[in-house]
């Protein structure tokens, strides 16, 4: 936890093959704890070909029902079937957008926004950008991204900064 929180959590993320795996993560992680999910991510990962959009978009149920007999991650139907249609969502908006990037950051102005909170309680779990990202997504198909969902996905891709005002990531995502 320490090491993604000082490492990984609130950078920006352009990449889209590591948007998508924030995508997928923050999907499974509707209900359970982060540890969970950093516990499961490599597992993840390697059951998911990668968190690679193109292969998992053409799952069979041959695949799914692999992925559901694996016990190494979690295995919810909802969310695993969720994660199969969001991918080939995923590359529509890469399609049309020519980047998921373009498409997704467009709610930030592709800028991250810097919030000024001193304590953990001032973090909200949602926003207007999130309430507004969750439904453009939906419209689209988009399954498991939620309001809740969608800011937890801008804050790990570093879309907002939620780091407290006197932590050190703080700092140094606002001189970036």
């Amino acid at each position: 936890m320490i090491l993604y929180h000082d490492e990984e959590w609130g950078n920006p993320v352009h990449d889209d093959a590591k948007l998508f795996e924030f995508l997928v993560l923050d999907a499974f992680q509707a209900g359970l704890s982060w540890r969970t999910i950093l516990h499961k991510r490599d597992n993840l990962r390697k059951a998911f070909d990668g968190f690679d959009p193109v292969r998992i978009s053409s799952y069979t149920e041959e695949d799914f029902e692999r992925l559901m007999a694996d016990p190494s991650i979690i295995r919810n139907r909802a969310k695993i079937r969720g994660t199969i249609v969001n991918a080939a969502r995923f590359l529509e908006i890469r399609e049309e957008f020519g980047s998921f990037d373009a498409f997704i950051w467009q709610f930030t102005d592709g800028k991250t926004i810097h919030n000024k909170r001193k304590s953990l309680n001032e973090i909200p779990s949602r926003s207007d950008i999130s309430d507004e990202m969750s439904d453009h997504l939906r419209k689209r198909g988009f399954k498991f991204v939620g309001s809740t969902i969608c800011y937890a996905f801008m804050q790990a891709a570093g879309m907002v900064n939620d780091h407290l005002e006197h932590c050190f990531r703080y700092k140094e995502l606002t001189e970036k």
